[in-house]
């Protein structure tokens, strides 16, 4: 080995100390969403549109603050919207502290029907079993629904109509009870309210909101429901 080689084996190695590592930055926890910024779901809407049914036969709101409330709660986009509207009558004022109630609290609504007529038509007629709660839109189209033959599995049909420059046309039997309320911009809600003499008549209750369209509710002469009791 060479002196140069002897001398250099011989020098001292530095030590150098390496930095720490970093720890890992936190992940940014989302801060819980409040309970009137929920999303309202059509569950949601279609409850405290019976609450408001409700309070509307128990004559504590007048048609004209019913069709106004009715159509807020189908343009709500969130639980804080739809709690006010209940706000003032017992069956939403003893929910008020939880918000809406829950699915469990309400018991099921079941699924609304939608019928949706844009640049067209929708019908629904014949032998057919109508559901609880039936949603009905025209947009520059026409919406039939005719009850005269229909089998009424409820006690109380309720039906949704939206009119945007269209028509929705709903025919009864003339032995069932026709109930409804609505307002109009530039169209109109024509309603031929009726109470059946039986009291085990079907009760078809029709709230609706026609802009540029209308909507039409009546029963259709000669067409009765054979067996109120089946």
């Amino acid at each position: 080995m060479s002196d140069v080689d002897e001398q250099q084996s011989q020098q001292p190695i530095p030590l150098t100390k390496s930095a720490p590592a970093q720890a890992p930055a936190p992940v940014p926890v989302a801060a819980p969403v409040a309970e009137a910024e929920i999303r309202a779901s059509d569950a949601d809407r279609d409850r405290v549109a019976d609450i408001l049914r409700e309070a509307l036969a128990e004559g504590r709101l007048d048609p004209e603050e019913h069709a106004e409330r009715i159509d807020a709660v189908y343009r709500a986009k969130t639980r804080g919207e739809l709690e006010p509207l209940v706000r003032d009558v017992p069956a939403g004022t003893s929910r008020a502290a939880a918000g809406l109630p829950s699915d469990a609290a309400s018991g099921p609504a079941g699924d609304p029907e939608n019928l949706v007529a844009v640049f067209g038509g929708a019908v629904r007629k014949g032998r057919w079993r109508p559901r609880r709660r039936t949603h009905a839109f025209a947009v520059f189209g026409g919406v039939e629904i005719d009850l005269t033959e229909a089998v009424f599995e409820h006690r109380e049909i309720v039906i949704q109509a939206w009119a945007v420059f269209g028509g929705v046309e709903i025919k009864v039997p003339e032995n069932v009870s026709l109930h409804g309320s609505g307002s109009g911009v530039f169209g109109g809600v024509d309603i031929a309210e009726r109470e059946a003499p039986d009291p085990d008549a079907p009760v078809i209750r029709v709230s609706g909101f026609g802009l540029f369209g209308g909507i039409d509710a009546k029963p259709k002469r000669g067409k009765r429901v054979k067996n109120l009791r089946s």
